[in-house]
């Protein structure tokens, strides 16, 4: 079965001659929970926001989808993926209801009952609320409400946990866990214990590539810090 996202050989930078990805190689399984673990700085978000089509200085040896070329500009691309950014400031006069709308009108699908996810998420008072005059921690759960009510074929979390409450996060995940039902999730994490309760597969991003890959029978976490090449996480 031909994976649900593969690049090969892909460099990326932001200043031409200074890589911050170099000859970095992955494959996304089909109905796979992934995590992404690196230090500060190692470019988790990059290779997020590349996959997002946000960030444009990168090539590659190929990117296919499901067997398939693919630009990670396409519409077709865009339609089965969702990402949720570690920081996101946009949307500042819109409220929860009105963007949930707005996102479930993109992607051409009906909008569905979101209750179980706004109280899993401890949401309730603010459903009504703008973006703007709302706290990181609950930007944070909005984005993320909308990300598990879609249900794209291709998820992407950029350091999810940062912001939530210990509440929010025992919820979160619980619903990454539960995610390899509907489609592929990918998410990055400077937090050992984030992936090791939730992820299939970790892939240990270092020095500009992914230097190793651990299943979840191989997931431990002293030989996850050593592929790090520390002995406690920053």
């Amino acid at each position: 079965m031909a994976a649900a996202l593969s690049i090969q050989n892909l460099n990326a930078w932001y200043t031409p001659g200074k890589p911050v990805l170099t000859g970095l190689s992955l494959e996304l399984q089909e109905h796979e929970v992934i995590g992404l673990i690196g230090l500060n700085g190692a470019g988790k978000t990059t290779l997020l926001n590349i996959l997002s089509g946000i960030h444009r200085d990168f090539q590659s040896d190929g990117q296919k989808r499901k067997g398939m070329p693919v630009s990670f500009r396409d519409e077709s691309f865009k339609g089965c993926r969702y990402t949720v950014f570690a920081e996101d400031h946009s949307f500042s006069f819109f409220t929860f209801r009105e963007y949930l709308s707005y996102v479930f009108q993109a992607y051409k699908k009906p909008v569905p009952r979101v209750e179980d996810l706004v109280q899993g998420f401890g949401f309730e008072a603010y459903t009504d609320k703008l973006f703007g005059d709302l706290s990181m921690g609950n930007r944070k759960k909005a984005f993320l409400i909308t990300a598990f009510a879609l249900k794209p074929e291709l998820l992407f979390l950029d350091e999810p946990v940062n912001g939530l409450d210990f509440s929010g996060t025992e919820f979160l995940y619980q619903k990454i866990r539960e995610y390899g039902d509907y489609g592929t999730l990918l998410f990055s994490s400077h937090i050992l214990e984030s992936i090791t309760l939730t992820a299939n597969r970790v892939l240990v991003l270092k020095e500009g590539r992914i230097s190793r890959s651990f299943s979840h029978e191989e997931m431990k976490a002293e030989e996850i810090r050593r592929a790090l090449g520390i002995t406690e996480l920053e």
